[in-house]
């Protein structure tokens, strides 16, 4: 298993984003409870996101979170996914 830095753009939709929030959120709290994703959270004020990711391959980490609601509802303008290899903190565990 190895880690990925998974990234998203949002777009400019800001009113479906909140509406799907709490979908999103449950849904990386689960994956997170299962030991895929171990850490997620906005970046650039709000209008990106990071999500730390423990998959097989960058393709794999991508394909779960296709089943992100926010990928489902249509409010990620981009994603991508970089391979960290973690050597210090907490997530190098």
């Amino acid at each position: 298993m190895s880690t990925y830095a998974v990234s998203y753009t949002y777009t400019d939709d800001v009113a479906k984003r909140d509406e799907v929030r709490p979908s999103h959120r449950e849904f990386l709290l689960a994956l997170n409870a299962d030991g895929v994703v171990r850490a997620s959270g906005p970046v650039d004020g709000g209008i990106a996101a990071l999500i730390i990711v423990e998959a097989q391959s960058a393709e794999a980490a991508l394909t779960i979170l296709d089943a992100d609601p926010f990928a489902v509802e249509g409010v990620i303008a981009e994603r991508g996914v970089r391979q960290w290899d973690v050597v210090i903190g907490g997530l190098a565990e």
